[in-house]
């Protein structure tokens, strides 16, 4: 049975990136068994196009995250949408709107911190811009906080924990671009899942390991 629609959507481009992504750190017969389960199997072999409309319903970004935590198991579904989350961003996003300054030598020559701080207002307009997933980056003195009004990973659930684990993902992956391969330590404090008003993710600004 496929979700009941939320009014809300990616645009097929981005939504596309996900599906590429599945495929994979899937493989086909695994994204085919993620589909059939998420009662999406009009999109087996058929992923969304390569275009700006948005048509792409967060209810089946929800539904796929269930999915996943079906499949694989809570913890097992929440590294696999991690990988796929920063396997997403990696192949598509990194290479849409604001985030493509992010490979640009100017860019590169900025100290550390105001790289990251830069690197998720541009993840942040990108979602703004080409989605209904409104995004905003509020900077503290020793963290980053990056919120979002709306998530699809959150849309319809209810749980005890955060599970915007692919968002993890994509955030992970978009400052270890811009900061040129340091990790960073992101956790999502606050989810609408969990009945909060927004899905809320903190980042220290200082990379693990120190800088």
């Amino acid at each position: 049975m496929s979700p009941e629609l939320s009014g809300l959507y990616y645009s097929n481009r981005l939504a596309r990136s996900f599906f590429v992504a599945m495929d994979d750190v899937m493989g086909k017969h695994g994204l085919s068994a993620l589909l059939q389960l998420a009662g999406l199997p009009q999109f087996e072999g058929n992923f969304p196009p390569d275009d700006l409309a948005r048509t792409f319903d967060f209810a089946y970004i929800s539904a796929l995250n269930v999915a996943l935590e079906d499949m694989y198991g809570q913890r097992g579904g929440r590294g696999m949408a991690l990988r796929i989350g920063s396997a997403a961003f990696a192949q598509g996003f990194k290479n849409f709107g604001a985030l493509r300054g992010l490979s640009d030598p100017r860019f590169r020559s900025l100290p550390l911190e105001k790289r990251t701080e830069l690197g998720l207002k541009a993840l942040a307009h990108v979602l703004t811009h080409f989605t209904d997933q409104t995004s905003y980056v509020d900077v503290q003195e020793q963290t980053f906080t990056f919120r979002c009004e709306f998530c699809p990973f959150a849309y319809g659930r209810v749980s005890d924990k955060p599970v915007c684990h692919a968002m993890v993902g994509m955030l992970q992956e978009c400052l270890r671009l811009a900061s040129n391969g340091y990790e960073f330590y992101v956790r999502e404090t606050a989810c609408r899942a969990c009945g909060d008003s927004e899905c809320i993710f903190r980042i220290n600004k200082a990379p693990m390991g120190g800088k």
